[in-house]
């Protein structure tokens, strides 16, 4: 009896494919059209509003993500240990979704340090109404210390996890290719005999 993963690769999937677009449509779209808010001390609130609404869907996208990959690798143990070249990409998947985890992450403790900044000038009966910025990750000469140099590592945050997660479905479509029956055969043998694929 042939058992499927169709569950597994669809969680997998799907949530690889929901972190990456999220994740670069909030870098083009989001953050991008932020300066496009007439009053500098709204742009913050408005792209602080985005990524608020956003968050829950991109954690359930990568829990998706990390329980489809986590069964894959369950289904997969034999290929892994016995098909030459899979337990390296696997290795290097393995890492680069723990880099793209740690950026999230850290991206979204500092976007928590501008939301607390923006909250903070809203409230203030002094100076503006909300926290004064060029664009979602990008300070003004008014924009807090605090803030700013939070808004300075989301810039590059936000280009990191786009590029991050498309790695990881680069190795992705890498991977899918040693599972034809052709590559299969190609890699135990390899894994048998190393010098009979040099020929």
């Amino acid at each position: 009896m042939s058992q499927t993963n169709t569950l597994a690769r669809s969680l997998h999937d799907v949530g690889l494919a929901a972190w990456f677009g999220g994740s670069l449509m909030g870098a083009v779209g989001l953050n991008g059209a932020s300066q496009d808010v007439s009053d500098p001390t709204d742009r913050a609130r408005v792209a602080n509003s985005g990524w608020g609404r956003w968050t829950p869907v991109n954690a359930a996208a990568i829990a998706a993500h990390l329980l489809g990959g986590t069964q894959l690798l369950r289904a997969n143990k034999g290929r892994l240990a016995g098909q030459q070249g899979v337990g390296t990409n696997a290795s290097v998947k393995t890492a680069l979704t723990a880099a793209a985890l740690g950026a999230t992450a850290y991206s979204r403790i500092l976007g928590q340090k501008v939301m607390e900044a923006e909250a903070k000038e809203a409230q203030s009966s002094l100076g503006p109404d909300g926290l004064p910025v060029a664009d979602a990750t990008t300070p003004s000469a008014s924009t807090p210390d605090e803030a700013a140099q939070a808004q300075k590592q989301l810039k590059l945050l936000q280009w990191a996890i786009p590029a991050l997660t498309g790695a990881i479905l680069v190795l992705n479509a890498r991977m899918g290719e040693q599972q034809r029956p052709t590559e299969i055969a190609k890699g135990l043998l390899g894994r048998i005999t190393p010098d009979a694929l040099q020929k």
